[in-house]
């Protein structure tokens, strides 16, 4: 297969054509040549007026749901969906039936990846249930990530500071979503004043930043002892899914002490607040929820200045038994994977093309310790096309995904994946 793109801005900061328009050639799937005008016989040509090229899109929180509840997401749906969205790597949640737990859990995820390439991340602990341990080194030699229980944030203190003495052991990563569950039990959404006027239980902020708050303490308490004389990564523990002006505050002064911390925000906290929740549309309903727009402002300021450092999906199919229902008795969780870039285009507030690529293609990788791909003559290409320019509206008929519950259905968004050239 010959592939050729032509006047294509590549956006790729570790490339020598970082900021160029070039032509690109791709010839079963080495990129041959990359030149001003390159004239070739090619069995595909890509072109536009506004095309740009990046390393493949890389997506570091998707709930996996085969094995278990395909029928909201197979393998197969899922990766047709990463596609879709532009990502050719996604890093698979624990969180199926059964948990990913074993080796041949492992290898069953890794294995089953075509064009996308499968990292699934281990439990902390055995089902999730924040009890007894899993056999970390071994899941890690298996191919495991990062270890996380998941949609599960770990509650038991002394769970949490084992897991990271463990953990310095190898270098691992522990992701980790804040959230003390004693505060936010039965809550629907932010508490505050709407959630007072639509009369729904609310889940505090404070619930995730006295978690956040904990979790730092205990990582201090750990960087102290002796169990850290092999560790020497950037990177111990990571905080996904913050949604507050307060927590990102932390992370800042977390950051600033040098305590090897990174975090992630889910593409469309960046886009809604509590307010937009007065329709009791269920595809609102998010853990954490849409908070303050003040919180909103937190979250893209704390994007510009680097304190948040990976935008994820939180990618959550939920079939329609499951979402069609009263907002208090609906699940938790929106699909995200085909609409992330076009989201966080269209509602962006200051950061630029170059600061968005980056933190769904280069950071993820260095926090994982995950080789990152090139644009380079000779080498596998592994690239997103896309047009940052184009406008287009998101339709029911146009997911890909088995379920629907999308917040962006209908609505008209800016900037739109062309085409993913890899192979897994």
């Amino acid at each position: 297969m010959k592939i050729l793109i032509r006047s294509a801005k590549i956006i790729c900061k570790s490339s020598e054509f970082h900021g160029q328009v070039k032509d690109i050639f791709i010839e079963d799937s080495i990129i041959r040549q990359i030149g001003d005008i390159i004239t070739v016989e090619a069995d595909e040509i890509i072109e536009g007026e506004n095309i740009c090229v990046s390393v493949g899109w890389i997506d570091m929180r998707v709930h996996v749901k085969e094995p278990g509840y395909e029928y909201k997401e197979s393998l197969e749906s899922m990766e047709a969906t990463a596609l879709a969205g532009g990502f050719t790597e996604i890093v698979l949640l624990p969180n199926t039936q059964p948990v990913v737990q074993t080796r041949e859990s492992v290898n069953y995820l890794k294995r089953s990846g075509n064009q996308v390439k499968f990292y699934p991340m281990a439990a902390v602990t055995m089902k999730c249930e924040g009890k007894d341990f899993t056999e970390m080194i071994d899941l890690h030699q298996a191919g495991a990530v990062a270890f996380t229980d998941g949609e599960y944030p770990i509650q038991n203190p002394d769970i949490f500071l084992k897991s990271l003495q463990y953990l310095t052991q190898f270098n691992g990563l522990l992701v980790n979503h804040p959230e003390d569950t004693h505060l936010t039990n039965f809550g629907q959404m932010n508490d505050g004043a709407v959630s007072t006027f639509l009369g729904m239980k609310g889940i505090p902020q404070m619930a995730e930043e006295i978690m956040l708050m904990r979790d730092m303490k205990l990582l201090e308490y750990v960087l102290q002892t002796p169990f850290i004389e092999h560790f020497n990564s950037k990177y111990l523990l990571h905080f996904s899914c913050i949604s507050s002006a307060e927590t990102i505050n932390l992370v800042r002064m977390g950051k600033e002490m040098g305590l090897p911390i990174s975090c992630d925000v889910a593409a469309h906290q960046l886009c809604f607040t509590e307010n937009d929740l007065t329709t009791f549309d269920t595809n609102l309903k998010v853990n954490p929820p849409f908070r303050t727009q003040e919180d909103l402002e937190a979250l893209w300021e704390g994007l510009a200045d680097g304190t948040i450092d990976v935008i994820v999906s939180d990618h959550n199919p939920q079939d329609e038994e499951s979402k069609k229902l009263e907002f208090d008795m609906a699940e938790f969780g929106v699909i995200g994977l085909e609409t992330l870039f076009s989201a966080v285009n269209t509602y962006n507030q200051n950061l630029s093309l170059e600061e968005i690529i980056e933190k769904i293609t280069d950071n993820p990788r260095k926090i994982l310790k995950l080789k990152s791909p090139k644009i380079q003559e000779n080498v596998k290409a592994n690239l997103t096309i896309f047009d940052p320019e184009l406008v287009w509206i998101y339709d029911e008929q146009s997911i890909v995904s088995k379920s629907k519950n999308s917040p962006f259905i209908g609505k008209k968004l800016k900037g739109k994946v062309l085409r993913v050239i890899a192979d897994s």
